[in-house]
């Protein structure tokens, strides 16, 4: 989930790039990009949400598991909305 999102996020910025300079593709690419990268994250996570509820046979091995999975989709989420933008920006600022 984190790759494709940061992957969706980069081609969007790189289409814009064609027509747009660095800093405007970059903040272009991010708005226009959040909120399929938020529905996708809540999709993930909220499916973990069960798992990380369940009380039944094998909770004690599911509960940890679920929480860290939901987690890692969060903080990724987070990552790829706001870092991601600015390396790309940095990045490409330093090759000219």
């Amino acid at each position: 989930v984190a790759v494709l999102n940061g992957l969706v996020m980069l081609t969007f910025i790189k289409e814009l790039r064609q027509t747009l300079d660095v800093h405007a593709a970059t903040w272009q690419g991010a708005i226009l990009r959040l909120r399929p990268v938020l529905m996708t994250a809540c999709v993930a996570s909220l499916g973990f949400i069960p798992m990380a509820l369940a009380t039944g046979t094998g909770a004690e091995v599911q509960r940890p598991l679920a929480s860290v999975v939901i987690g890692g989709i969060i903080s990724s989420t987070l990552l790829t909305l706001v870092l991601l933008p600015i390396i790309y920006r940095w990045m490409n600022e330093k090759s000219h």
